[in-house]
């Protein structure tokens, strides 16, 4: 592993720890001003640091308590100053509506380093969805 996949993995390590802590300057720290996020909620696509940040606290608002967030199968590229990742996240919590919940997400991430920093330029979360009955693809045991 070289030291941009490793600086690239901190990067993306803290991400996930200030999400769960739901601290949304710390997140958003993460994020360059034109970020280009695409989600799986409406409207689908999130334009530059503001409308971003609207729709991570939107994704707060949602659970009563912390939202924990399991990553699995993590790949980094680099190369000079770019970076992409893909990684599975297992996103759990208390809803706030009282239901527990648990379902898959699917991220891509790109990351460009400037004046010795990483940030992330775009980011796309996807649904995993079963193709017999077009549902959202919920783990069993939750």
């Amino acid at each position: 592993m070289t030291s941009n996949d490793s600086d690239v993995r901190a990067l993306l390590e803290s991400r996930v720890d200030v999400s769960q802590a739901k601290d949304i300057d710390r997140l958003m720290s993460h994020y360059s001003s034109d970020i280009v996020y695409y989600d799986a909620v409406a409207p689908l696509q999130f334009v530059g640091a503001e409308e971003v940040r609207r729709n991570f606290v939107r994704w707060f608002d949602g659970y009563d308590g912390p939202i924990s967030l399991e990553t699995r199968d993590l790949t980094i590229a680099t190369s000079g100053d770019v970076a992409f990742a893909h990684m599975l996240h297992l996103d759990s919590g208390k809803r706030t509506n009282g239901l527990q919940s648990a379902i898959w997400v699917r991220s891509t991430v790109c990351c460009q380093r400037s004046g010795g920093k990483w940030l992330i330029t775009h980011e796309h979360i996807s649904l995993p969805i079963n193709p017999e009955n077009l549902q959202a693809w919920f783990p069993p045991d939750m």
